[in-house]
């Protein structure tokens, strides 16, 4: 009897081990599936980039990377209003190292350059993440 007990054992900490692997295995894959995309290409996070997303296709967790010179521009994550008004709401952080990275969420993402005339001049992007 001894003997059957230590091999039940033996195969629930094998199931144990494999259940285990398998989760590591798939939450690897879920990371190794999150793309990072620059934003407005080469030429990094300007002007007229709210055509930039154009035949992507995001996922929530896709990260993107918005480069550009701090001494003249910023990335500010707003609402749609904040969007359509290029108006970032009191109290928002802006982003402004010129490297930044955004995680994106599920849904529609919305960024603009709070300096002066930037987001009317087309400094601003919607993305939106499946």
């Amino acid at each position: 009897m001894a003997a059957q007990g230590r091999g039940s054992a033996a195969r629930g900490n094998a199931a144990a081990v494999a259940a285990l692997v398998l989760l590591c295995v798939l939450l690897h894959g879920e990371v190794a599936e999150s793309a990072v995309y620059t934003v407005g290409d080469r030429g990094g996070w300007g002007f007229n980039t709210a055509s930039w997303p154009r035949g992507k296709r995001f996922r929530a967790g896709d990260v993107l990377v918005f480069r550009y010179s701090p001494k003249a521009h910023n990335v500010v994550p707003v609402s749609a209003a904040g969007y359509n008004s290029c108006a970032a709401p009191r109290g928002v952080r802006a982003l402004t190292s010129g490297n930044d990275r955004v995680t994106l969420k599920r849904g529609v993402n919305y960024f603009i350059c709070s300096f002066p005339g930037h987001c009317q001049a087309g400094m601003k992007v919607a993305v939106t993440a499946a």
